[in-house]
């Protein structure tokens, strides 16, 4: 995949776990000030706007390196009214709410996470597309889904950018829902609704697409396999038309004319 993008940033994983990567395009002004297996910290200013702390996570999942984790995280900003944001995989289920199956909800589990709220005063930006970030990818009796990616921001942040929101998008090749940040919010579109084209029909590979994309597994964190897997067919049929088609489009004429010829 490529990205359009200039600078980056990686700190490398230790053996085969772990390791963070950060890119960023040249709109952006980004400076690391920190930086440890767990997190990248650092202060960012887009087109010329008003700087802010950036910090992203990936937080330890082994119990007994939680307090120190959270604990260190904590100390980064002394001033509880800096304009800092937080986002990434937070390893914390913070209630029973975000989570669905599998053992029950500790609340042991998540009260580093919830101490360095309180010090901190940061909370979490509203999220849309889904209510779990993560699945185990099992069939339904034996699926866990658990919230643990999330976007956290001081009311300072929230002040400078009102209209925040956090996406939770469709995993494609994780077991990880990504979280989109859009700082400025959901910019409106006209929406380009979704047409089914009758002459996909006389296209084999159409019908052997439709049914390859309906069978996967969607997975209860994005909202019910049946919205998934119709999520994933239009977005491979429209890729599909593109390659095959480009932007050529039949009459109704034309395309009577092809069925009368097969």
């Amino acid at each position: 995949m490529k990205m359009k993008v200039e600078n980056s940033f990686y700190v490398e994983p230790e053996g085969i776990a772990g390791g963070l990567a950060l890119w960023w395009s040249h709109e952006t002004k980004l400076t690391v000030l920190n930086y440890d297996k767990n997190f990248i910290d650092t202060i960012i200013s887009i087109n010329g706007e008003p700087e802010w702390f950036g910090t992203f996570i990936y937080a330890p999942p082994y119990e007994e390196e939680k307090q120190c984790f959270w604990e260190r995280l904590g100390t980064l900003r002394n001033d509880v009214n800096a304009k800092w944001c937080i986002m990434g995989d937070t390893n914390i289920v913070a209630s029973p709410t975000e989570k669905y199956g599998g053992s029950p909800y500790d609340h042991n589990n998540a009260k580093w996470y919830h101490a360095f709220l309180e010090n901190t005063y940061l909370m979490e930006i509203q999220s849309k597309g889904g209510e779990y970030t993560w699945s185990n990818q099992r069939s339904e009796e034996e699926e866990i889904c658990e919230k643990l990616d999330r976007v956290l921001s001081s009311l300072e942040w929230g002040f400078l950018f009102p209209k925040a929101i956090a996406i939770i998008d469709i995993a494609i090749a994780s077991d990880h829902a990504p979280i989109v940040l859009l700082a400025n919010g959901i910019k409106k579109k006209a929406k380009r609704d979704f047409k089914f084209e009758s002459r996909w029909l006389l296209e084999e590979e159409c019908s052997q697409m439709v049914k390859e994309e309906w069978t996967k597994i969607g997975g209860r964190h994005h909202g019910g396999t049946f919205r998934v897997s119709l999520r994933r067919t239009k977005v491979k049929l429209r890729k599909w038309s593109r390659e095959k088609y480009g932007k050529n489009k039949l009459s109704n004429q034309e395309f009577s004319r092809m069925l009368v010829g097969r």
